[in-house]
């Protein structure tokens, strides 16, 4: 595995871990899957207004998948039924933007690339994108951990202590639709949802403290990513369906080792 395109689709898939693991976990705590599903999938309509304006794939996911992150974060609460909202706006979402690339003259697109993602087609100006938006990511939780905590685990406290609740939930918002934009290439749209909430799933048993927790996803999710990949290689399987299964058999290895650590006390 020393071939060049091999060695820049682990460095992306391990980029896109790093991020997805580490927002992963806070989208466990506030069970925010419904919100991550309805930003992947709004990146396929942002993937038809790149292609109609001849512009960056990143750029248009990244702009896409803002405006739905920002209305998405402004109806959380505001609704009865909020998850069926959500839902509607998700799969809304994904049957426009599929519909809409059809519909564009003269482009012929494979959709699997952006659906399940073509890893081994990243370049070197890809790697640097997915890269730059894995350290905003990043710095952006590290510098606000502890207001994103407060405002996640009790709002009552966080509002006590001068942190506004909704504003945090904007700014993971926002930092998921980075990551979905960067990830699109890497896991595509149907499964960067999954990456966010596997590792994060798989280490919460064992995360004795929140940091604990995002230090144990960040270490499954690197795992998962080379870990498919070199699955991938050896039985020539696509790459990002194979990252997430991966990553599923280490939540069940996960989950089986604290069942039986639960037995054995």
């Amino acid at each position: 595995m020393f071939d060049d395109f091999l060695i820049r689709a682990t460095l992306a898939a391990v980029g896109v871990a790093i991020a997805a693991a580490l927002l992963g976990c806070f989208v466990v705590w506030r069970r925010m899957a419904y919100f991550g599903d309805a930003t992947a999938h709004a990146a396929i309509l942002g993937v038809a207004l790149s292609l109609a304006l001849s512009i960056s794939v990143f750029a248009g996911a990244l702009a896409v998948a803002v405006v739905m992150a920002t209305i998405v974060a402004g109806v959380a609460g505001r609704s009865y039924g909020e998850d069926t909202l959500l839902g509607v706006l998700s799969h809304a979402s994904l049957a426009l933007g599929l519909v809409a690339v059809s519909l564009l003259p003269g482009v012929r697109v494979d959709l699997s690339a952006y659906l399940f993602g073509d890893i081994l087609a990243v370049g070197k100006r890809d790697l640097a994108i997915i890269w730059v938006g894995v350290v905003l990511v990043a710095a952006l939780i590290f510098a606000r951990w502890s207001r994103l905590l407060t405002a996640t685990l009790d709002r009552d406290l966080a509002h006590a202590s001068g942190i506004d609740p909704r504003r945090e939930q904007l700014v993971l918002m926002l930092a998921l639709a980075v990551v979905v934009a960067v990830a699109i290439k890497v896991v595509g749209a149907l499964l960067i949802t999954a990456l966010l909430i596997i590792p994060a799933a798989a280490a919460r048993p064992f995360g004795r403290t929140p940091e604990g927790m995002a230090t144990g996803a960040v270490l499954l999710g690197v795992v998962s990513a080379i870990g498919g990949m070199g699955a991938a290689y050896r039985f020539d399987t696509p790459t990002g369906p194979t990252i997430v299964t991966v990553a599923a058999g280490l939540f069940v290895l996960s989950n089986l080792a604290r069942l039986r650590s639960g037995a054995g006390a």
